[in-house]
């Protein structure tokens, strides 16, 4: 079937979030004992979600490994590197991974059945869409001004939003935790002068201020954040991982997940394979899908094409796409995951 301008509409709104939004608070969690497990152990199996509201964390999921990991440990360490230091009760129910699935991931086969997808743009110099850097930019840029002590009254959750029309900035939206010392004035002058403004003046052609809308906390205020004002969890922000919404989505979330789970591990190929096409000069698009049966190695699909529609698969078909041999090929044993998984995965 051939199609046109099937991938990013000339219109569109995509958002991020930063490390202290509630469900990346979760995020963060579940990577951190997923590394602490492959850093004792590399062939770690780990599938952790995380679960946090108003005071309480909850833990649970499954894990086959030779790690002695106190996940109760972690987990506050991880909140408050983050920068929150309210009290939580923290609540762990982990266990083995079911043996009717290690039967099949034993033999190098997938722990699970599903859709992956990924995509590269020559847009930018990310190959993502230019929303999706900017929003990426805005949110890592507010946890940079807060940890670098150059606003000290922002605080750790935050959402920013970029919307585009007709292939120009046209929106920009941040909502940021803050302390209830500062006027909502401030922050929107400060944040313009050392955030939205530098984000903008980052691109390859800088994009004017006096032509973008700027929206800075809607609501009017913004102290509460985090656990105590809302509730997380893991894969919540898949969207936010991945494209802004702006291709398919198997549904499956990354964190927690060791890379036998292809989940992450399909995923993570299909955007190198996609990053590999376009950067190769064989599409200015590349949206690479590949799909798998529980238990098997090879994958039932793999399927690639480019902004036209045309079929590409061919070359999407030169690269090993068993489970196993995505984690040597990407390397992905190593305890990295929790450092990663803000901001976007690609």
């Amino acid at each position: 079937m051939r199609q046109t301008k099937m991938f990013k509409p000339r219109t569109y709104t995509v958002e991020s979030v930063t490390s202290g939004h509630p469900d990346k608070i979760c995020d963060q969690i579940s990577d951190a004992i997923l590394d602490e497990c492959l850093r004792q152990d590399p062939a770690s199996r780990v599938a952790v979600e995380t679960f946090g509201s108003h005071g309480l964390l909850v833990i649970g999921g499954e894990i086959t490994s030779k790690a002695e990991v106190d996940y109760e440990s972690v987990a506050r360490k991880v909140y408050a590197s983050i920068g929150y230091s309210d009290k939580l009760k923290i609540i762990t129910n982990i266990v083995k991974q079911s043996p009717d699935i290690a039967l099949g991931v034993d033999t190098g086969g997938a722990g699970d059945q599903g859709i992956m997808y990924g995509y590269a743009t020559d847009e930018t110099p990310e190959f993502l869409p230019l929303g999706v850097v900017l929003a990426h930019r805005l949110a890592k840029g507010l946890e940079d001004l807060r940890r670098n002590n150059i606003l000290p009254w922002l605080r750790p959750d935050g959402k920013t939003q970029v919307t585009i029309k007709d292939n120009v900035v046209d929106t920009i939206l941040v909502s940021t935790q803050h302390s209830e010392n500062i006027s909502q004035e401030e922050i929107y002058r400060q944040l313009v002068k050392k955030l939205i403004g530098p984000v903008l003046g980052s691109v390859s052609a800088p994009i004017p201020l006096k032509r973008v809308r700027i929206l800075v906390n809607p609501t009017g205020a913004f102290v509460s954040g985090g656990f105590m004002a809302d509730t997380g969890l893991t894969g919540r922000k898949i969207m936010v991982d991945t494209y802004g919404g702006l291709i398919p989505h198997g549904g499956g979330c990354f964190s927690g997940k060791d890379a036998t789970k292809v989940d992450r591990s399909g995923a993570y190929m299909a955007r190198h394979v996609a990053k590999e096409i376009v950067s190769g000069g064989k599409a200015k698009e590349c949206l690479v899908s590949v799909a798998y049966a529980i238990g098997r190695a090879e994958p039932v699909m793999v399927q690639a094409v480019n902004e036209k529609g045309e079929d590409i698969s061919a070359f999407a078909l030169t690269y090993d796409w068993r489970p196993n041999a995505i984690i040597e090929h990407l390397n992905l044993r190593q305890p990295n995951f929790a450092a990663n998984c803000c901001y976007g995965h690609f």
